[in-house]
């Protein structure tokens, strides 16, 4: 079978190590450029720079922008218009996922090529060729931009990742989790299980999962600690590079389906929401999904965890259920309307989706 796949699978040059930096002067020799631009935000840049200082040789010109905080369409015109200005010919982002999706973005506008050095070990953004993009006052587009480019450098010091807010890897570790939960009902079909790309992807979904459940509450302990564990490590490294892999390898068939669907519209519908973290929102995603699939008994399965994680069931524990029946409405519809959803092998619309919100509220409050 040729299946319509598109692999895209990762950064040319990773590494996640103490001496991750000391590696890039040369990596940036073998591009030849002549002015680099910084784009970094501000608490990021502040906690980055003095890991950084090696990397400042005279023989290239440095040149620094701080972001507005946010991956949007107008900021991203607004650097690739800098760039293109300064005459950039590499651009180094540095800061969290919203910062890695933006630097993306503004190296598709303005072609030049980019290295990544996260700050938070919480997503899998610097891994991915896709930017997903917010307006300026945070609501979700509802759009990502996907690009067939990606990193050149993605390089992680895990001492600088370890004292992030630990919130974040929270929220970074639900996020990844739902890379299973959204993939499986697509790759157990046996044309997914013998196409070699989604066979692997499917393998790299199930390492998300099984890591996730069995090592994240001593990872997360540990970060408390600032201890930098193997446990830390090895769910820092599902997060970052392993959940980017699921959807590189099995392109839209592994990428996302109704629990980011949900993230989506719960953002674009209901700001009240914007204090939640986008991984604990997908977090609500998961259990929203699986009770679209009636898998009760998965969802089960995975209340100890939540509860452990303090991570959202239910719209009722987000202080937003009940909601109007416009409003839900409205949500329901953006869900709908996503492409990906309707991956999934059963029948999905509006009545059902609208029955799943329901049912979830019911069986969570029960």
């Amino acid at each position: 079978m040729n299946m319509d796949l598109s692999v895209k699978v990762g950064p040319q040059f990773y590494k996640y190590h103490e001496d991750a930096f000391s590696l890039i002067p040369a990596i940036l020799s073998e591009y030849k450029p002549k002015r680099i631009l910084i784009v970094h935000g501000t608490l990021s840049w502040i906690k980055a720079k003095p890991f950084l200082q090696d990397i400042f040789s005279d023989q290239y010109e440095w040149f620094f922008e701080k972001y507005s905080g946010e991956c949007s369409y107008s900021e991203g015109e607004r650097i690739a218009a800098l760039i293109d200005a300064n005459m950039i010919d590499f651009v180094i982002g540095v800061g969290g996922g919203k910062l890695a999706d933006l630097t993306l973005y503004i190296c598709h506008l303005a072609n030049v090529p980019f290295g990544i050095i996260p700050t938070l070990a919480s997503n899998c953004a610097s891994w991915t060729p896709l930017s997903v993009m917010y307006k300026e006052n945070g609501l979700a587009e509802g759009k990502t931009e996907h690009v067939n480019r990606q990193a050149v450098f993605l390089m992680v010091n895990p001492q600088l990742v370890i004292d992030s807010p630990v919130e974040y890897y929270v929220a970074g570790i639900a996020d990844t989790l739902a890379k299973w939960y959204e993939s499986d009902m697509i790759l157990e079909q046996k044309e997914f299980l013998d196409a070699p790309f989604t066979s692997m992807a499917r393998s790299a979904a199930l390492i998300c999962k099984n890591t996730i459940l069995e090592k994240s509450s001593i990872a997360i302990e540990d970060m408390k600690k600032g201890f930098v564990s193997n446990e830390f490590l090895q769910v820092s490294e599902i997060i970052i590079g392993i959940a980017g892999l699921v959807g590189g390898l099995g392109d839209k068939y592994a990428r996302n389906t109704v629990a980011h669907s949900m993230h989506d519209a719960l953002s674009a519908s209901l700001p009240e929401l914007h204090k939640f973290l986008h991984g604990e929102k997908v977090a609500y995603g998961i259990f929203f999904q699986l009770a679209l699939e009636e898998k009760w008994e998965m969802i089960d399965e995975l209340i100890p965890f939540y509860n452990d994680l303090n991570l959202p069931k239910s719209l009722t524990e987000m202080d937003a259920y009940p909601l109007s029946e416009e409003k839900q409405k409205e949500i329901i519809c953006l869900t709908n309307k996503k492409k990906k959803v309707h991956l999934l092998p059963i029948e999905v619309n509006e009545e059902r989706l609208s029955k799943a919100m329901i049912d979830l509220e019911n069986y969570i409050n029960k």
